[in-house]
């Protein structure tokens, strides 16, 4: 009976584990993929016990309100990470150089900010090695984490950017800056939702983004977090993706 029972519960466990995509960095921060059966997820969020959140930016549109955003995190000596498109990284190479020389990180947001689901393999690489040369050739930074336009991804998005060695990065709190909400209304609802591991998602041309930022920042330290760029949150090795809510967790 013992034996019959240990039989199925490894039946009833081997699905799970084999759902599970196990991703280490080596020691360049190239990913490896130990095991990629099943649906492939992006990082969503870091499962930790440590009270740290990520703050991120998405460049595609505008620069009107990024100065300022960028005075808010240099007062509040904060790092960030910035994924930015190829046609605003040649519209705005020196705004990609202030970004950079204030020391936040910079991701891969692809270059024409397409559907990349329309794309075959080839297009979609094409469209992360234009801005990965742009990144490269402006800063002398090469990019390591990447993230999808309209937060769109499939397997087939994710096998190429894990062939390119980028990790994928979603996020767990949108601000909905880029709807023109209210600042109050994006204070309220990153406020609301903050969580350890988080990564929150912003504009850097958000109109009411840098209004709010001060009251989220000064919200968050309040409540014990500490806020770091996209990398510093993850971790580094031994991981894997969980595929029922994107969580990157530690394997045990």
């Amino acid at each position: 009976m013992k034996k019959k029972l240990s039989t199925g519960i490894l039946l009833l466990v081997l699905p799970v584990l084999a759902a599970m995509l196990v991703k280490t960095l080596d020691a360049s921060g190239v990913m490896t993929v130990a095991a990629r059966p099943g649906r492939l997820l992006p990082i969503y969020y870091v499962d930790t016990v440590e009270r740290k959140i990520a703050i991120s930016f998405d460049a595609s549109w505008g620069i009107e309100f990024t100065p300022k955003i960028l005075e808010i995190l240099e007062r509040n000596n904060l790092k960030t990470t910035f994924f930015l498109t190829g046609f605003w990284i040649e519209k705005y190479p020196e705004m990609v150089k202030k970004i950079a020389a204030a020391g936040h990180e910079l991701g891969n947001h692809t270059y024409t900010h397409p559907h990349l689901n329309t794309l075959d393999k080839q297009g979609i690489k094409h469209e992360l090695k234009r801005v990965h040369a742009a990144l490269t050739g402006l800063t002398g930074v090469e990019p390591k984490l990447f993230r999808p336009p309209f937060g769109e991804y499939s397997n087939k998005v994710m096998e190429v950017a894990d062939e390119l060695g980028y990790l994928t990065i979603q996020w767990s709190i949108d601000s909905l800056d880029w709807k023109d909400v209210s600042r109050q209304a994006i204070v309220q609802r990153v406020t609301s939702r903050l969580h350890p591991g988080a990564i929150i998602l912003f504009h850097n041309n958000g109109r009411y983004t840098a209004d709010a930022l001060p009251e989220i920042i000064s919200f968050a330290r309040s409540q014990g977090y500490t806020i770091v760029p996209v990398s510093e949150l993850l971790h580094k090795e031994n991981f894997y993706i969980d595929p029922s809510d994107g969580a990157q967790r530690k394997h045990q």
